[in-house]
């Protein structure tokens, strides 16, 4: 079993310059990093702090030029499906029921690992649990150093106008709402995953088809909204007489 030290975190070396400050989309970040999927590519926006995401194939070929040419994105880098299993390996010994012990070190061992870990643990329902807190503290701590690596410091989001903001709790639930946040998100997204599971179940191959393909379109919209979002915000600034917004170091990357 490899050791925490061999974690492949993002290096810190190589930010240089004052720090920026970025609203950062902590939700939509942690989906960033925990997405590798090759044909997925997400870039964070240092003035928005949102994250857009590119699906090739779905998205507009030119939008990764489009996007190579803009210093406020950001190209974001997902921790890899290695280290990823790493973190399934270190969970399985803190469980203490023997029984599941041995299902998860079975589900994880061939192709497919993931999905049969995550199967395992849905009639499990503390232990997965666990499972979510002890994932979400390792992708906080990889995103916490990539953006340190890139001189980028997050704050608090923008309350939307006309929206009173939440009253705050004290200096200690600042840093302790993104964790909250991650794992009320990771459960409601496993348990919709569940419920597609047993919709795509149901269904006939003519209506999976329909599904896949409306799926497609929504996944190429919201990539289309989050570039025309950044324009937009830029217009804005043009017609305000606000100065253009700077480039931190490696904010313009080209994708791979």
């Amino acid at each position: 079993m490899s050791s925490d030290s061999a974690d492949e975190r993002p290096g810190t070396p190589g930010a240089s310059g004052p720090l920026r400050e970025v609203p950062v989309d902590w939700e939509a970040l942690e989906d960033a990093f925990e997405n590798n999927a090759p044909e997925v590519h997400s870039y964070l926006h240092l003035t928005t702090g949102e994250v857009l995401r590119v699906v090739d194939g779905v998205a507009d070929p030119q939008m990764h030029v489009r996007i190579a040419s803009d210093g406020n994105y950001l190209r974001i880098d997902p921790v890899s499906s290695r280290e990823q299993y790493r973190w399934m390996e270190r969970f399985i010994p803190m469980v203490d029921d023997a029984d599941l012990r041995g299902k998860l070190t079975q589900a994880i061992d061939g192709k497919g690992a993931f999905r049969r870990f995550k199967d395992v643990l849905m009639s499990y329902g503390p232990e997965r649990e666990r499972w979510f807190s002890f994932r979400s503290e390792r992708l906080r701590t990889f995103m916490e150093a990539w953006l340190a690596a890139h001189a980028v410091k997050a704050t608090a989001r923008p309350a939307w106008e006309g929206t009173p903001a939440p009253e705050s709790e004290g200096p200690e639930s600042t840093d302790e709402s993104p964790k909250s946040q991650s794992g009320r998100r990771a459960r409601n997204a496993e348990a919709l995953r569940t419920n597609l599971k047993e919709l795509a179940d149901a269904l006939g191959p003519r209506d999976l088809d329909m599904i896949v393909g409306f799926a497609e379109f929504l996944k190429a919209r919201r990539a289309a909204r989050g570039f025309a979002h950044h324009h937009e915000h830029m217009l804005h600034e043009r017609a305000a007489g606000a100065p253009p917004s700077t480039t931190t170091e490696g904010g313009g990357e080209d994708a791979d």
